[in-house]
């Protein structure tokens, strides 16, 4: 046998496999989505609210991450679904997760055997 050069990142001498380390390519659907993302910071729109309380949580980085897989979410869903975007408010977004998190506490008190009484604002 010949020595071949590389395949499939791959080096044969001889038909002995020397190395098996693949070359890393930069996917430049995901930088682009993470530039996305990231130019959500001062967005009044829902996917800005969804960034804003990522990057509160583990930090900017982590937030870019999560978002740009939110938007990548969005763009497969819209020609696998045939759904139409819908751009939510950020007033939605908040009150959406208000609800969510209030629902969460209560089953949570509820298991503990107690209940939640609302307060009035002050």
């Amino acid at each position: 046998m010949t020595f071949t050069g590389f395949v499939s990142g791959h080096q044969n001498l001889r038909g002995k496999r020397l190395s098996g380390a693949s070359r890393r390519l930069p996917n430049r659907v995901a930088q682009a989505l993470k530039l996305a993302a990231q130019g959500l910071h001062h967005s009044p729109c829902a996917l800005g609210a969804y960034y804003r309380r990522m990057a509160a949580r583990p930090g900017a980085g982590k937030a870019i991450t999560a978002t740009a897989h939110k938007l990548a979410r969005l763009i497969y869903a819209m020609p696998t679904h045939r759904a139409e975007y819908a751009e939510r408010s950020m007033d939605d977004y908040e009150a959406q997760f208000r609800e969510r998190t209030l629902a969460h506490m209560r089953r949570r008190a509820a298991q503990m055997g107690f209940t939640l009484q609302p307060v009035a604002a002050v």
